[in-house]
């Protein structure tokens, strides 16, 4: 059967009807004409694949990785980069608008390198998961990866990478800790979760990767342990003027290219003053720089781990740390609290816990900066506040996950 490609939706699949009913079609873009076999139908919608393209967009390209089509990660590579950012721009613009807020005209992108942006990688079984299965793909490169990240998977070989699941981090911006990081592989980190698996799920090396357990090179962590600081884990990168640093278990930004440019803007358009709350603060990356502008600075964060590194990123800066979850500060420390001068929030994928949004709601702190790595409870959070009383100033597209549909967002409100 044969459709035409309405529009991109959240997720990254193409819309289109037939017969009035709703197909949504990956790996395609709007305005494609083309030949499809469904492939799951459900009662108001169908899913479905490509069997033919009879007529491609003009700003479809050869997606120039291998794997593309097989890993679970990028779904995007077969449209031009720019083209991409339009329609991550898109998706971002529809979901807003369903909340009733019209973001067309106040919507700006941040963005970085097209490919090999991301410094955060992980490997389940020494590769990567194929797309809804549970085969592994040994990768030796990933157009997506920072080079040191890339310089381990092309110089290691795939069975002799930890089992089970793998997290590393190279990148340019990271400041090696040792002449080993600096010779090897750039300066990079890898965290195993070990598992106790025989053998990698991809029955292609099953045997070398039974070998390759008697003969594990790195050292077994099996939980993030709170409170003291782990020097084997412990990662430091340099951007913006300043030296940062987290455990490779904890939460950091993947794109530094792009999350570099973000605190500079948050930088600039804060006025600066006596008082700032960072609020969901992990380990003080955004909160160094506000530091800079605001005397005191107060950080509430949920993860004591990341608190042990936030205390060490603002060594020498006024701040107090709280390591409780918001909705716990909302209710046992907020009410003694300094009046805040601007309040910069990036909640989880949940958005902002109700207690944290109705506190800001009725705090009457002048600037409000909201990030988000998710569209929709963004948009949730964002139609309180300008119910509250905000004006929406302006919002941006952080571009952190090129090739991908995932969008991240940053919105800037000012109290009326």
């Amino acid at each position: 059967m044969t459709i035409i490609t309405d529009k991109i939706v959240i997720g990254g699949n193409s819309l289109g009807k037939i017969d009035g009913k709703n197909v949504f079609v990956p790996y395609t873009m709007p305005g494609e004409t083309l030949e499809i076999e469904i492939t799951d139908s459900k009662k108001d919608y169908d899913f479905a694949e490509i069997k033919k393209i009879i007529k491609p967009s003009k700003d479809r390209i050869t997606p120039p990785c291998r794997y593309y089509g097989k890993c679970g990660g990028c779904n995007m590579m077969h449209i031009k980069p720019q083209k991409q950012r339009e329609l991550r721009k898109q998706m971002l613009t529809d979901v807003f608008f369903q909340n009733g807020i019209d973001i067309s005209k106040i919507t700006k992108i941040v963005y970085g390198p097209d490919y090999n942006y991301r410094a955060r990688f992980q490997l389940n079984d020494g590769g990567l998961s194929q797309k809804r299965s549970n085969v592994v793909i040994p990768v030796d490169k990933c157009l997506c990866a920072e080079k040191p990240v890339n310089d381990y998977l092309s110089k290691t070989p795939p069975f002799e990478r930890p089992r089970g699941r793998c997290h590393l981090f190279g990148s340019e911006f990271a400041v090696a800790q040792s002449q080993k990081e600096i010779t090897y592989a750039g300066s990079i980190k890898i965290y195993s979760e070990f598992s106790d698996k025989k053998s990698c799920r991809n029955s292609g090396y099953n045997k070398l990767a039974k070998k390759a357990k008697s003969q594990k090179k790195f050292r077994e962590n099996h939980y993030f342990s709170g409170t003291v600081e782990s020097p084997e884990n412990t990662i430091e990168v340099e951007f913006a003027g300043k030296r940062l640093c987290f455990d490779i278990r904890g939460f950091f930004q993947s794109n530094i290219f792009v999350f570099e440019k973000v605190v500079k803007l948050i930088a600039e358009y804060l006025p600066g003053g006596e008082n700032v709350l960072d609020m969901y603060a992990g380990c003080g990356s955004i909160s160094a720089f506000l530091a800079d502008k605001y005397k005191n600075v107060m950080i509430v964060e949920h993860n004591r781990d990341a608190v042990v590194y936030a205390e060490k990123n603002l060594a020498g800066k006024k701040h107090v740390s709280y390591g409780l979850s918001g909705a716990n500060w909302v209710k046992t420390c907020a009410q003694y609290c300094n009046k805040f001068d601007a309040c910069v929030i990036d909640p989880p994928r949940s958005g902002m816990e109700k207690e944290v949004c109705d506190y800001l709601c009725k705090s009457g702190i002048p600037h409000i900066v909201l990030l988000s790595c998710d569209p929709a409870t963004n948009a949730r959070d964002c139609t309180r506040l300008i119910k509250s009383g905000y004006e929406l100033k302006q919002i941006y597209l952080l571009d952190f996950y090129p090739n991908t549909s995932h969008i991240e967002s940053l919105a800037i409100f000012q109290l009326k």
